[in-house]
């Protein structure tokens, strides 16, 4: 069967079929990592960095490295630097050179801006953040504010008076609409745009462009076929499905993981020290061993034990990646603890 996005003809519903036969649909399968430099990467990243690659490598496909760094200011080039290396260290490699930077793909979301300006699809707004959050309601899965689209019938006149006083941010219009589509890891997906997501920022006040365009412009230009990341982002899959409709391309396979977590439910991020990737080169010396600790963590294998990349990639298989966040344990790297 062939994968395909379209409009039901009178239901008002995008459908978005993927999963396996998707990616067999391909003739090469073309994945991602797309990580943003705001600090060291620390194991959920390098996690997810891995099951990008060995989904990607395991189909005989493509694997792509992306630097999300849409706001230089939060996202220095050295921790960019890092990245690189830290991925070299555990022996992921990538079929594009040079490595793409959101902050210097800037033509690219203007074009598209400008297609959507042309379309009606856009608007200004002026929303503070307490006033997106009096007039919105959070959503119910994951305390996201729905925009109310307070802004979206401003005259003219009144624009033109707001923009004497105010920067504005742009909205992208999400009409209600049913989207629908099978992740590769969760299984069956349905969001409606409107009451799910309402208009989304697509540009900041300050001249930033916002993720939901950049990571579909991306996607798009760079003919990914495959997207894997946390299931955090899941509900993400829906708006830029939409907004590859809109620049007339279909959408990846999606495959979200399961996210790691600390033994008390907390998630772990950049803030633990712990979990950077510096701390763990340091502590574990050996790619094999992290990526042994990656192997257990995606299921691969029974327990924690060293493990090449070529081993990994041998023995892998999609349909073991675990379904719920995994915990854990402190010290983790830590062997024979009482």
């Amino acid at each position: 069967m062939r994968a395909f996005l379209r409009v039901l003809a009178g239901t008002g519903q995008i459908f978005y079929q993927t999963g396996r036969e998707r990616a067999m649909d391909h003739k090469t399968v073309r994945g991602r990592f797309a990580p943003s430099p705001s600090g060291r990467m620390h194991l959920g990243n390098i996690y997810t960095a891995a099951a990008a690659y060995l989904l990607a490598r395991s189909a005989g496909g493509e694997f792509f490295l992306r630097i999300e760094d849409l706001d230089p200011v939060r996202c220095p080039r050295k921790y960019a630097d890092l990245i690189l290396d830290d991925l070299i260290w555990l022996g992921l490699s990538w079929d594009n050179d040079p490595v793409p930077y959101q902050s210097e793909r800037t033509k690219i979301y203007e074009r598209c801006l400008a297609l959507f300006e042309q379309k009606g699809l856009i608007y200004p707004c002026f929303c503070s953040r307490s006033q997106l959050h009096v007039a919105s309601a959070p959503h119910a899965s994951d305390g996201r504010y729905v925009y109310s689209g307070r802004c979206r019938d401003l005259g003219p006149d009144e624009v033109q008076k707001l923009l004497k006083t105010k920067r504005a941010a742009t909205r992208l219009i999400l009409p209600d609409l049913d989207i629908s589509f099978t992740d590769g890891n969760f299984g069956p997906q349905h969001f409606n745009l409107a009451r799910d997501w309402g208009d989304i920022i697509i540009r900041r006040s300050d001249g930033v462009f916002a993720y939901q365009l950049a990571v579909s412009a991306d996607d798009a230009q760079m003919g990914i076929t495959q997207v894997v990341r946390g299931w955090d982002l899941l509900s993400s899959s829906a708006p830029q499905i939409y907004i590859l409709s809109l620049l007339g391309q279909k959408a990846p396979q999606y495959f979200h993981l399961p996210l790691l977590s600390a033994e008390d439910g907390s998630r772990l991020s950049k803030r633990d020290r712990s979990a950077d990737m510096g701390f763990l080169r340091e502590k574990l010396g050996r790619p094999e061993c992290l990526l042994g600790h990656l192997a257990f963590f995606l299921g691969q294998i029974k327990e924690p034990e060293d493990i090449s990349l070529k081993e990994l990639l041998q023995i892998f298989d999609p349909a073991k990646i675990p379904g719920k966040d995994i915990f854990v344990r402190e010290n983790f790297w830590q062997k024979n603890i009482d």
